[in-house]
């Protein structure tokens, strides 16, 4: 990524409170002064691609949350490749992002549109990483007309409506002067084409629906919900306009063993009455696998074993987080004539001494979230 330093905000100069207009006109700016073929600036050509990444992120909500809430490192992990297109011109620019073709007088090529596909892991492959084949249906070019919507052979010529503009311009008189109303033209639907005999593949819209498999890398960390992006794998844009993106979205299925806190897991250990008040050692479960754990005599219910490092992998790529495990200690419910007397005895030779004050149960408590 070549802006892997850089503020994307302070790059297209625009408060991190900026609406999507805000962002759009900055971009256009910037673009304008900044495109290769017009400043001679040495260094326009990498300043004015570090502008396009910008605006390909903080144009879209999904990658603008993502980059808000983990900077460029939560991209990389998310999947985000910044798209690489071969800009010839100012007007080639806009259109690609904007449909923009009002600069060139061609008819409009719609770029293709995103899809969502939706792919469910458990948390323990949330936590190691994963891969999954994540099948979609998309709109491809058609093969037989190669996306022109004619069939070979046949003549594709200019809407005679529109004389293959794509749009209708209607003028207007008032007292006030004259007004210049433009709208797609509704005979070729803004393809300034006609064609006399659509393909049989594709019925003339030079795409056609295609079933297809991506495997997709899930990075280690990633958390439920968040999307990974596949840069022009979606729809197949129109008259050679570049496709859209996939974004995968990413389940994470509960588990019942843990719970998941930010980076951080919590699970519990159920000790007996005996085992805590004479020690054991107890196999516990966790993201590594099973791990035997020692506690003292006397273990306390509500008391916490830190596993450091034990915890769900950074999405940063820093580290991992910690692993807490709450100790609940289990009071019979049913005793026999024998338990019960044992334990009157036991309870007629106890003392003070015996049960000697600790941290309080909720300072315990407490200290799980902290």
């Amino acid at each position: 990524m070549a802006t892997t330093e850089r503020d994307y905000y302070e790059l297209l100069g625009v408060p991190r409170t900026a609406g999507e207009a805000e962002i759009k006109k900055a971009f256009r700016r910037l673009a304008r002064e900044l495109h290769p073929d017009v400043s001679d600036a040495p260094d326009a050509e990498e300043r004015f691609r570090e502008v396009v990444e910008a605006y390909e992120v903080l144009s879209k909500p999904e990658t603008r949350e993502l980059y808000d809430r983990y900077g460029h490192a939560g991209l990389r992990s998310g999947g985000f490749q910044p798209g690489h297109f071969d800009f010839g011109s100012l007007s080639d620019l806009f259109s690609a992002f904007f449909g923009d073709d009002l600069l060139t007088g061609r008819p409009r090529r719609a770029r293709g549109a995103d899809l969502v596909a939706t792919v469910e892991i458990d948390l323990v492959e949330a936590a190691s990483g994963t891969s999954r084949e994540v099948p979609f249906e998309v709109a491809v070019q058609c093969g037989r007309c190669g996306g022109a919507g004619a069939e070979p052979g046949s003549a594709i010529v200019s809407c005679p409506r529109c004389g293959g503009v794509g749009r209708l311009q209607h003028v207007s008189r008032s007292v006030f002067g004259e007004f210049v109303r433009t709208q797609t033209c509704p005979a070729c639907a803004g393809s300034g084409r006609r064609i006399e005999t659509p393909c049989t593949a594709c019925h003339g819209s030079g795409r056609v629906l295609e079933e297809r498999t991506l495997e997709v890398d899930i990075p280690a960390g990633i958390h439920d919900g968040q999307q990974i992006r596949l840069s022009g794998e979606g729809h197949a844009g129109t008259l050679g306009a570049r496709a859209g993106d996939v974004y995968v979205q990413v389940r994470v299925r509960e588990d019942p063993r843990f719970v998941r806190e930010g980076d951080d897991i919590f699970s519990t250990v159920d000790l007996t009455m005996t085992q805590a008040a004479l020690g054991a050692t107890v196999t516990i479960p966790t993201l590594d696998g099973e791990r035997k754990l020692e506690f003292e005599p006397g273990t306390q219910p509500g008391q916490i074993v830190l596993l450091r490092g034990l915890g769900m992998p950074r999405l940063e790529g820093f580290g991992r987080g910690d692993h807490r495990v709450l100790v609940n200690v289990l009071v019979p419910r049913q005793l026999s004539d024998e338990q019960r007397r044992l334990l009157e005895e036991f309870d007629r030779h106890a003392d003070e001494s015996t049960y000697r004050a600790d941290e309080g149960f909720f300072e315990k408590l407490k200290s799980v979230f902290r």
